[in-house]
């Protein structure tokens, strides 16, 4: 027993001393790691192992909580505990607060709240619906399934009845439109069915169309169209849309002042236009933070989805396309992209040709182009560029991804609403850099080129030869189809020229310039070149030059598409100048509608107007509203017809017009 007590002690202090010389060589260790090289710069910390956890619970020291950390701990305990029910508590005194704030300011001016009380409104269905979705949509489906079925058991002879009642409404509705407000009517509506016609001719797959989402596809366009250009609410709505977001845009001004000083204007496009491309893009970006956009660009999406039966990747690029750019909006549905078919990828390029950007919406606006129809535009050409897209390349194969929820749009990478911010406006940097270089380089190239055309129509005793002219003769049969008066179809084929070879920023800045030349008065003619064109010629330009179908964003998207699906490299390659064709037959589809749709809107009857004006002592100055008079009297399909006075005109209305428009005589004689 002493023997083996001995030994256990033995035992336990050779234990000891290993201990302890274990201890010892691991700090001589960590001491020669960290001062065995003085002269170093850095020191070596990866052979400092961390602490044991035995060491670190030899290093505890006991600690008692005071009584303020108790009830520190016991609060962030019950916050735990309670977080749902305090959230909701915290909601609905944010929202008693809001509806009590907004009772009061329609209680003090209804009208001045009214805009607040709509959007409360709406907010309010869409959060119940996104409830009502989320929570029955099985139980809603199941309501509704028997009616669907029956629809499908009846849907052969249900499909006709449709649109006989169809046909039969639109032809009605064209007899007695026409006798109202004239003739001009048809031949937009003539161009429109030319339109689908040569798409079909020239479809990839003639067989193999499926009508529903083409002719869906122009009756949403149309819908659209008659609420918002034909109803008074409409018109109201989308005229007060465009007042209100012109007057957010003019908050630029205050950090384009800033930054460079008070006679910023005096360079206007450079100081003035493009800073708005820098302030909306970055609320673009606030706005895809907290997820506004995906909510817009999905509800939008699911509309077309189903109204117009196309697949839920091609739905949602199109409503995406309403808001961002043609490289933007494939990032909603990245992760998509390399599943899909060569008709909807034609579908997503299509939408992106037929449609602007938000960002750029804004520079267009300060041109002095109507904002109401270029929102109006950006909305109608949406549901047009599916149908051109279904037309042109119809789907033969069977669509991979068929979600009946949602699809997982892509989410902001910021971490809060300054850094997105922040991100938006970084990311306006490429675009607006891409703006100004492409205008200075096609318009120095534009003005070589009309300088070479001259020079070579001299040769021919014809100066007057230009870029201009060129695209007027090519693109002036179409522009005529959509509804554009004669003698302003000449015009608007330049424009279209623009817009196809260089880019819609050259168009529009052209178009604002007659405009103002309209808005000035003056002379119609200038040595035998008209200075500006009626107002119905004008706002069917507007809807026509909406799109980004140019040869400039065609290698865009080629690239752009190409670097988010490297797979679809060929595909991508093969049908963008198809879908570059597409996206300009939907904006002069859009533009048929706005001319089959606009009316002239005179508060005055015109030979009211025109009698009260020119029959005065002293002659009238040159108003908008009396050179519109005066340009509706001497429209007529030749230019060399001559025009006689009569019926609710007077002899003096058309000699004031004469002079006010500046006509040659063969026109006033």
């Amino acid at each position: 027993v002493t023997f083996q007590n001995d030994s256990e002690d033995v035992d336990v202090a050779y234990q000891g001393d290993l201990r302890d010389s274990s201890y010892r060589i691991k700090n001589s260790q960590n001491d020669k790691a960290v001062h065995t090289n003085q002269e170093d710069k850095y020191i070596n910390i990866e052979n400092n192992q961390p602490p044991t956890k035995t060491d670190s619970v030899d290093e505890e020291q006991p600690h008692v909580k005071g009584c303020f950390e108790r009830k520190y701990d016991e609060v962030c305990d019950f916050c735990k505990k309670h977080k749902t029910r305090i959230q909701y508590v915290i909601y609905g005194i944010l929202i008693t607060a809001y509806l009590a704030a907004l009772v009061t300011a329609c209680s003090l001016n209804f009208q001045r709240a009214l805009a607040l009380f709509i959007i409360t409104i709406l907010v309010i269905f869409f959060i119940c619906w996104d409830f009502l979705i989320a929570k029955y949509e099985d139980r809603i489906s199941a309501f509704f399934s028997p009616g669907e079925r029956f629809l499908k058991r009846q849907w052969f002879w249900l499909k006709w009845v449709l649109c006989v009642t169809l046909v039969t409404a639109v032809i009605c509705w064209l007899i007695f439109d026409t006798a109202k407000l004239g003739s001009r009517q048809l031949i937009s509506f003539g161009g429109l069915m030319m339109y689908v016609l040569l798409m079909f001719i020239f479809s990839k797959y003639p067989t193999r169309v499926v009508w529903r989402p083409v002719f869906s596809g122009i009756g949403l366009q149309f819908f659209l169209g008659l609420l918002i250009l034909r109803t008074k609410a409409g018109f109201d709505v989308f005229n007060w849309l465009g007042i209100q977001i012109q007057t957010f845009l003019e908050y630029s001004d205050a950090g384009a002042k800033f930054v460079f000083g008070e006679k910023y204007t005096d360079h206007f496009f450079a100081f003035k236009v493009l800073p708005i491309v820098i302030f909306f893009s970055t609320v673009m970006s606030m706005l895809y933070h907290v997820g506004f956009m995906q909510w817009l660009i999905g509800k939008v999406g699911w509309i077309m989805q189903i109204f117009m039966g196309t697949t839920p990747v091609e739905s949602l690029v199109a409503a995406g396309n309403i808001f961002v750019g043609q490289t933007e909006s494939p990032l909603l549905v990245r992760p998509y992209l390399p599943h899909v078919t060569k008709s909807e990828l034609h579908s997503v390029m299509t939408a992106g040709f037929s449609t602007i950007a938000g960002s750029v919406l804004g520079a267009y606006i300060s041109f002095g182009v109507s904002a109401s129809h270029l929102l109006t535009a950006s909305v109608m050409s949406a549901p047009a560029s599916l149908a051109t897209s279904k037309l042109f390349w119809p789907e033969t194969e069977k669509p991979r991804i068929t979600l009946k929820s949602d699809l997982n749009t892509a989410k902001s990478e910021s971490n809060n609403i300054l850094e997105a911010a922040s991100q938006g406006a970084s990311a306006s940097i490429l675009l607006v850099a891409n703006i100004a270089v492409n205008l200075i380089a096609f318009l120095a190239l534009l003005a070589f080129v009309d300088s070479a055309l001259s020079w070579v129509g001299n040769l021919f005793d014809y100066p007057q030869l230009n870029f201009e002219n060129i695209c007027a003769y090519v693109f002036m049969p179409f522009s005529f189809m959509m509804g554009v008066d004669w003698e302003d179809s000449f015009v608007v084929g330049g424009l279209l020229g623009y817009k196809t070879f260089f880019n819609e920023f050259v168009a529009y800045e052209r178009l604002s310039k007659l405009i103002h030349n309209r808005e000035k008065g003056g002379s119609m003619y200038i040595n035998g070149v008209k200075q500006y064109m009626t107002v119905r010629s004008e706002t069917i330009a507007t809807y026509a030059l909406c799109g980004f179908a140019n040869f400039g964003s065609l290698g865009l998207v080629i690239g752009g598409l190409t670097s988010i699906a490297p797979s679809k490299r060929k595909e991508i390659a093969a049908g963008a100048f198809r879908a570059m064709i597409a996206g300009t037959v939907a904006c002069f589809m859009t533009a048929c509608i706005a001319g089959m749709l606009s009316a002239p809107a005179m508060g005055v009857p015109c030979h009211i107007l025109l009698g009260n004006a020119f029959n005065s002592t002293n002659f009238p100055a040159n108003s908008t509203a009396l050179v519109e008079c005066c340009q509706e009297i001497f429209i007529s399909v030749n230019e060399s017809k001559p025009v006689f006075f009569g019926g609710n005109y007077s002899l003096s209305s058309w000699k004031g017009c004469c002079q006010i428009l500046n006509l040659p005589i063969s026109h006033c004689s």
